[in-house]
């Protein structure tokens, strides 16, 4: 073997080093992270904080509001779904007190129409044409609904109680609207679960998002409420206390609460409603049939587009929280801002983790080929290889564990080997996220990157209390 293969070995054994050491160690960090918030966890379940109530919904569906109540859904390019959603919503919330305000630009003719077929001239609905092209942004959509909002106060004399988000392609559940109106009086932000549809024609993609809510609003979210810390806002299945929004309106100088500069406007909607001292709840509760009140709906199914709302995500919680929120609260709050904002971090771990992965492939054909790789691990190396597979294996168990307790154990088991896929999506959108953020620091405007809708829940969710 000449000079330049030997030396070529003795590179790829320091690379390999260098990325064990690397990648084990942060590994390790996760998961200690990991493991301290399924302590947590187990410590409020053991203690009963961590239980999840029971109600008929039944009862409670039909239950009169205490306000008027307000939803704003902001849609640009949304013909596919908004007529379903809109159906659905006024099907199953029979409340006079509810009032829907879609969102849609006057060069959307096509989402427009369907708004509209969905209404079917409901006198609760209130169809709002935006007067410039879109997409602006989200932000900008939801701003244009919340004055409409306004309007309709001022003239009929009466303020709204609660305001609700939620999206195009959102189910909402029968029971959603009267439990969040009898939870809003004693709190100025309240959350429901979100659950992903498991996709049949999209296993891999579409349906990985399942197993990440299935243990953030099953776990993450529980634990964050019961520290104490602020709740960030989904966008979806979520109210606000009216007064609240118009007082975030206020400390921010404008004339609605939405911040149009902002890629995730609902998490930091979430995050101020703390900082200004009102309190915040994550509600889980069950139906009496076994189903969690929560919204559902179709998430991506095409690799593209799941990163790019994946890359949104990091770009506005990770990346633009960091300059917009700061570090503010105490440790509990820090912890979770923390766990926020790693996004990027854990994207550029998980890269270096999979090119070892490579690398070690590599070096094992090498040696079986006859040439030897001029080192040994350390016996702390190996200690440090041995806790972080223990801890992928725990990892594993636990998104099995939260993805039956919603999905059944099939969908848990499918979550398991989708591990590998969430991986990539979550590589590539940190790629796409840090990319974005450079160009927004040398001053382009943030625009809205929407995800396409082209399958809507409302064909396949047949659960009886919908009806």
């Amino acid at each position: 073997m000449g000079v330049t293969a030997a030396t070529a070995l003795e590179w790829l054994a320091l690379v390999e080093h260098e990325l064990l050491l690397f990648a084990g160690f942060l590994f390790l960090l996760g998961a200690v992270d990991e493991l301290s918030m399924d302590l947590v966890w187990f410590w409020l379940r053991l203690t009963g904080r961590a239980d999840t109530p029971t109600l008929s919904r039944r009862e409670i569906h039909h239950r009169r509001l205490a306000g008027r109540a307000a939803v704003l859904i902001p849609a640009w390019q949304e013909a596919r779904v908004i007529a379903d959603t809109l159906q659905h919503a006024l099907a199953v919330w029979p409340q006079d007190d509810l009032r829907i305000y879609v969102g849609v630009y006057r060069n959307d003719p096509a989402t427009l129409e369907a708004a509209a077929r969905g209404a079917n001239g409901d006198a609760r609905m209130r169809i709002v044409v935006h007067d410039r092209d879109g997409p602006s942004t989200k932000a900008d959509c939801l701003n244009r609904l919340y004055k409409a909002m306004q309007q309709d106060e001022l003239r009929e004399g009466r303020p709204a109680r609660m305001v609700l988000l939620h999206d195009a392609e959102d189910m909402v559940d029968a029971a959603a609207l009267a439990l969040l109106d009898r939870a809003i009086g004693s709190s100025q932000f309240v959350q429901l679960p979100v659950l992903p549809m498991p996709q049949e024609g999209s296993r891999w993609v579409g349906s990985h998002y399942c197993e990440e809510f299935a243990e953030a609003h099953g776990k993450a979210i529980v634990v964050r409420n019961a520290l104490g810390a602020s709740l960030p806002a989904a966008g979806v299945g979520c109210a606000f206390e009216r007064r609240m929004l118009s007082e975030i309106a206020r400390q921010a100088g404008s004339d609605a609460p939405f911040d149009e500069e902002s890629l995730t406007e609902d998490y930091e909607l979430g995050v101020k409603v703390a900082a200004l001292g009102g309190k915040s709840r994550f509600l889980r509760v069950r139906g009496e049939d076994g189903h969690l009140v929560a919204t559902r709906a179709y998430f991506p199914s095409q690799l593209g587009e799941a990163v790019r709302q994946k890359a949104r995500w990091m770009h506005g919680i990770a990346l633009q929280g960091w300059d917009r929120l700061g570090w503010t609260g105490g440790p509990g709050e820090w912890w979770m801002r923390l766990r926020d904002r790693r996004g990027p971090l854990s994207a550029l771990v998980l890269f270096a983790g999979y090119t070892l992965m490579t690398l070690a492939l590599v070096i094992a054909l090498l040696n079986l080929a006859g040439y030897a790789v001029p080192w040994q691990p350390s016996g702390l190396l190996l200690a440090l290889l041995a806790v972080n597979v223990a801890s992928f294996a725990w990892r594993g168990f636990m998104r099995f564990a939260f993805t039956t307790t919603e999905f059944g154990w099939r969908e848990g088991v499918r979550a398991v080997l989708r591990i590998p896929v969430a991986n990539v999506i979550s590589i590539m959108a940190g790629y796409r996220a840090l990319f974005a953020y450079t160009r927004t620091l040398r001053g382009e405007a943030a625009r809205w990157e929407k995800t396409a809708h082209d399958a809507h829940p409302a064909r396949t969710i047949q659960l009886e209390w919908s009806s």
